[in-house]
């Protein structure tokens, strides 16, 4: 897709406003979603001031030529209740987030300086489109359940924490959002083509609203898809991690235990670090590809890793949450041809201003998951198809290359996952290191626009 707005062009101030608007309605339902799960009284406003803060680090380290946001990390789930649990006698609690999330910026910060000495050349030989293309469309595809479980599903929860709208209602309100994004995207002229989520999200939020209120007045839970109920536990600041610190000190006179939590927390966060990593790469090979410029080369990945490690410290300081670069994000960019860093910079502002302005957080936490599971089933077919983009520039008759394919997308998509103690290697991570390890077996890699290897060995002659 042409960009209307490349990386450094800057949109008028009105128009920045609501295209960060709605880059922050991409983004927004998964960064507050991790603080949740992992429970323990983390506090949805505080991560997502820690993602903007993440964000504008990110921006800051490379040289802001890189237009992608950064958000709460799936990955660190299990690794943020270890910091919490310990699996020791002793807990550090909040300073156990800060703890871990120093352990697996540490690990971008010595890779980004492996990059910065030895190139990047290694990691193009290493992971070449044979293997980037189809991990980029795995990274979609895995996303794809979490989109579909989205779209059946309502706000309000009844005392099991089930939904308890009509699934064929929550249906049709992800369809309006989902046809409003595509007809605005496709038939939209001028601004309403760069904006089609905001105006699916307003349509599909509507429909949801006309249900509920019918719900509510004649007391049908089946048709109440939005909780309004909301609005009357409004969290009016952001609970940062750092105060938690202070609100519930370590104690100290535990000391006899202190080496081992570390020890725990350290191989909690340490390797889903190296894991995160491989995503990292493949996230920026996507985003290359959309932008047309080399991420990897300018800035460079040693900039991209520390600006994503650092940022990773700074979310948790602030939210608890590393942070990670957001396929949403890119997903955003790719739909709207919008590639500006101004407008990836307006967001991470939007995301801490309104952090502290509860009924405007709120509203954004009311908009059901059917309607972002709408919206998501584009934004993760974009990044799918991204992928499959980059696969047609691959010699797939040449059998290594086809096998490289295969073994990604089979793994991926059949959700091959290893688990080892705390640590849990992603589909995504295995289906990428499979892909790794084949095309080094089979010396595969070769594109379309290259030579066949014979015209290669006998242009080496005709030299000799």
């Amino acid at each position: 897709m042409k960009l209307v707005y490349g990386v450094k062009d800057r949109p008028k101030f009105g128009q920045l406003i609501v295209f960060s608007l709605q880059q922050l309605l991409a983004i927004m339902a998964a960064t507050i979603a991790v603080p949740r799960i992992v429970g323990n009284g983390m506090s949805a406003s505080a991560a997502l001031f820690g993602a903007g803060v993440g964000t504008i680090v990110y921006l800051l380290f490379t040289k802001f030529k890189s237009p992608v946001f950064l958000g709460s990390s799936f990955a660190f789930i299990g690794s943020m209740s270890a910091a919490f649990a310990g699996g020791v006698s002793v807990s550090l609690g909040y300073l156990g987030l800060i703890l871990g999330a120093l352990f697996a910026g540490l690990v971008y910060v010595v890779i980004a300086l492996v990059v910065k000495f030895a190139g990047v050349a290694w990691i193009n030989k290493l992971m070449p489109a044979s293997v980037i293309g189809p991990t980029v469309a795995i990274i979609g595809l895995s996303l794809s359940g979490n989109a579909i479980g989205d779209l059946q599903s309502g706000s309000v929860l009844d005392s099991n924490g089930d939904p308890t709208a009509s699934v064929y209602l929550c249906i049709l309100c992800g369809l309006v959002t989902l046809a409003v994004t595509m007809i605005c995207s496709v038939y939209g002229k001028k601004m309403l083509k760069m904006i089609p989520f905001i105006i699916g999200i307003v349509a599909g939020y509507a429909v949801a609203a006309i249900f509920t209120v019918i719900g509510i007045y004649d007391g049908n839970t089946a048709l109440q898809i939005i909780d309004f109920s909301k609005f009357s536990s409004m969290q009016w600041y952001p609970d940062f991690t750092f105060l938690g610190i202070f609100r519930e000190p370590f104690d100290f006179g535990k000391v006899g235990s202190i080496g081992s939590y570390i020890a725990t927390v350290a191989v909690a966060y340490i390797p889903v670090a190296f894991v995160v990593f491989a995503e990292h790469i493949a996230d920026h090979k996507n985003l290359s590809t959309i932008i047309e410029q080399d991420l990897l080369e300018d800035p460079g990945l040693h900039r991209t890793l520390l600006g994503d490690g650092v940022g990773s410290i700074a979310g948790a300081v602030f939210g608890g949450c590393p942070n990670t670069t957001y396929g949403e994000s890119v997903g955003c960019v790719a739909i709207s041809g919008n590639a500006s860093v101004a407008t990836i910079l307006g967001t991470a502002v939007m995301a801490i201003l309104i952090s502290f302005v509860a009924p405007f957080s709120t509203f954004l936490a009311t908009i059901p998951s059917c309607v972002m599971g709408g919206v998501c089933i584009s934004l993760y077919g974009f990044i799918a198809v991204s992928g499959l983009k980059m696969v047609q520039k691959v010699d797939l008759e040449d059998n290594r290359n086809l096998f490289t394919v295969a073994v990604i997308l089979i793994s991926g998509i059949g959700g091959l996952e290893i688990t080892i103690g705390a640590v849990t290697i992603t589909k995504v991570a295995c289906a990428l290191i499979l892909g790794i390890l084949t095309n080094s077996l089979l010396g595969g890699g070769r594109l379309l626009t290259d030579p066949a290897p014979e015209k290669i060995l006998h242009h080496r002659k005709r030299r000799k």
